[in-house]
């Protein structure tokens, strides 16, 4: 099976359509696949349900896609630094639900794992609780929560083989390992694709049975905050 494609809009032909559901992996500008959002934004789909820890900043990562009004519904966690999505929310042009961090890496990773729903005391309590199924196990509340499976997940890791065996680098593992599994296609872009067999199997961080497609490419990998401090005279 053929895994390996030229161009981020070669390894998408085919599978953007209107409405869909898409995962995506990153955790602010960490780990983001830019190439593979920058690509659907080319493409125009539109009335995108895109389930992200948050919708990047205004004109980077999946902020791209709310500057041009392709995404109708975000299932995230955090959105402060998108001054756009702010506007869009309030004035009602966009759709929001809001998931505790953990309980958002969790539907994603049940999803993938084939399981339906979960149960789990974060939000009992609160908002996030209303409207869902609650059940008392040894004495304490949980609500259930269903798992995500997504039409297509989009992810970025740093190294890969052919075979779609995906290695992270630090951090920007976040949220990719959950968001790949839970698409029913999976299209993971990384900055370099090694010969088969040379990655150490015990240093693959999601196995190549979940990517479908997969890019090299050239990243940008922006700061989204960068904090420094003065140097200190000797």
């Amino acid at each position: 099976m053929k895994k390996v494609y030229g161009t981020a809009a070669d390894a998408l032909d085919g599978l953007l359509h209107d409405g869909m559901l898409i995962s995506a992996g990153g955790f602010g500008l960490s780990g983001i696949p830019e190439l593979l959002i920058a690509a659907i934004r080319d493409a125009g789909t539109k009335n995108l349900t895109v389930a992200s820890n948050n919708a990047g900043v205004d004109d980077f990562g999946l902020g791209v896609l709310l500057q041009t009004r392709q995404v109708k519904k975000m299932i995230s966690s955090y959105v402060g630094e998108n001054a756009e999505f702010m506007r869009q929310y309030l004035s009602g042009e966009l759709e929001l639900e809001f998931n505790p961090q953990g309980t958002l890496a969790e539907r994603m990773r049940a999803g993938g794992s084939g399981i339906p729903g979960f149960y789990t005391k974060t939000g009992v309590g609160t908002q996030i609780a209303e409207g869902k199924e609650h059940k008392d196990f040894d004495g304490e509340t949980y609500i259930l929560e269903r798992g995500i499976v997504a039409d297509l997940s989009i992810v970025k890791a740093w190294k890969a083989d052919d075979t779609g065996n995906l290695v992270f680098r630090k951090t920007a593992r976040n949220f990719n390992p959950p968001a790949a599994m839970s698409g029913r296609i999976c299209v993971a872009e990384v900055e370099e694709i090694v010969p088969r067999g040379s990655l150490d199997p015990d240093c693959i961080h999601l196995p190549g049975i979940y990517v479908h497609r997969l890019i090299q490419g050239d990243h940008e990998k922006r700061i989204e905050q960068r904090t420094t401090r003065k140097r200190e005279e000797a």
